[in-house]
């Protein structure tokens, strides 16, 4: 009998907004989707221009299979990085790896640390904060996974003290999302020393970090070279910056040669690297043209300024002012429409049934993304909220 072989287990929070948004649709409603994570239109001219040229090529490297280097584009994930860090590395204190994007990584991390073969204990920036490390690590059966606990209190950054002991490795998402709050250098240091001290491996996702709108935000890469015990790496992706680039699938890490090190052998066995021309198109934008990614990060900015005041214009609050990224992430009302509100997700299919706004929801907050043109709807979410009525205490 044909049926599904896998367990019973929960969508994850983007799957239900995702249905919810298309029963909406088929019911013929007028949606402000304002859940969408992802930019709109295509990537910058430069890098499709140069991603053109690449794939006109005759250059037989540039066609291949790219397995943990690349060969069409020589020297990419130590150009990729350059772009990002403001800072040189000591000779062989460093190790990169060219990526497909970030998400397909994530699975790999626990694996580069050996949860294959042995118990582990991982902890993730996941509440609130993008599923898909949780996700990942509820595939591993032999991964006990815990959040770090973030708040408005904490700024959204947890302390040394909130590791558990026996954790084996973090997995962090700086600039987070949903909360658009950064890691600080001083913060990097308290957790890079508690870290090498425990023999605790450490990874950020860092695709948000050329989105920050403060000279606070920092890369663990900028830090962690000053621990020489600590077992670390960073990612990055094109995904964000260079206009639309989502379905390029580009990217990098940095790390402790340990740590990369095991990641290529993973990788090696089960990936076989990036599209090369698209890869050429982003290092050249990265390279040539940091005037339009500029671009695209005042326009976020902009659209992030303007959203607030419209929000908080009709008494909704802010969990805490978002710092990079495209995220505004609110907290919850305990009334709308002349209702209570019973939780996050409650508020959120209301909202949608009844305005058509749609955002994301997490436990206690809802997270609205700024990718669309806010301006050209801010007289719709206006009268969204102003009818939504929302109450808190």
């Amino acid at each position: 009998m044909r049926t599904s072989r896998l367990g019973a287990g929960a969508e994850n929070v983007f799957q239900i907004v995702r249905t919810k948004r298309a029963e909406a649709q088929a019911r013929g409603m007028t949606l402000i989707d304002l859940s969408i994570g992802e930019p709109r239109g295509a990537a910058l001219l430069s890098a499709r221009k140069a991603a053109a040229v690449a794939v006109m090529s005759d250059d037989e490297a540039m066609h291949a299979y790219q397995y943990n280097a690349s060969p069409g584009v020589p020297h990419f994930a130590p150009r990729f990085i350059q772009a990002h860090v403001p800072r040189t590395f000591a000779p062989d204190a460093v190790d990169y790896l060219p990526i497909p994007g970030i998400k397909p990584i994530l699975g790999l991390l626990p694996l580069a640390c050996g949860c294959a073969e042995q118990p582990m204990t991982v902890a993730t920036t996941t509440s609130p904060g993008y599923p898909t490390p949780l996700d990942w690590c509820g595939y591993h059966p032999l991964v006990t996974h815990y959040a770090l606990p973030l708040n408005p209190g904490n700024a959204f950054r947890f302390a040394p003290e909130d590791i558990q002991p026996g954790t084996d490795l973090i997995m962090m998402n700086y600039p987070h999302n949903p909360s658009g709050q950064v890691a600080t250098r001083d913060w990097l240091h308290q957790v890079c020393a508690y870290c090498s001290a425990h023999n605790i491996r450490l990874f950020n996702d860092a695709a948000y970090y050329v989105l920050s709108y403060t000279p606070d935000s920092a890369t663990l890469a900028e830090v962690a070279p000053e621990y020489p015990e600590l077992s670390w790496a960073e990612g990055f992706t094109a995904a964000k910056l260079i206009g639309n680039g989502t379905g390029w699938h580009v990217g990098a890490m940095i790390g402790s040669p340990d740590f990369i090190g095991d990641l290529k052998v993973v990788k090696g066995k089960t990936d076989t690297g990036f599209v090369a021309p698209m890869a050429a198109g982003v290092v050249a934008a990265f390279e040539q043209d940091q005037a339009g990614i500029a671009c695209y990060r005042e326009m976020y900015h902009t659209r992030l300024t303007l959203f607030a005041d419209l929000l908080t214009g009709q008494g909704m609050r802010l969990a805490l002012e978002p710092t990079a990224g495209f995220y505004t992430l609110w907290l919850i009302p305990t009334r709308a429409f002349g209702k209570p509100v019973q939780d996050a997700q409650h508020f959120n299919f209301m909202m949608i049934e009844e305005t058509g706004v749609v955002g994301v929801h997490f436990p206690g907050y809802m997270r609205y993304a700024v990718c669309a043109d806010v301006a050209a709807v801010a007289t719709e979410i206006t009268a969204a909220f102003k009818h939504a009525e929302v109450a808190y205490g």
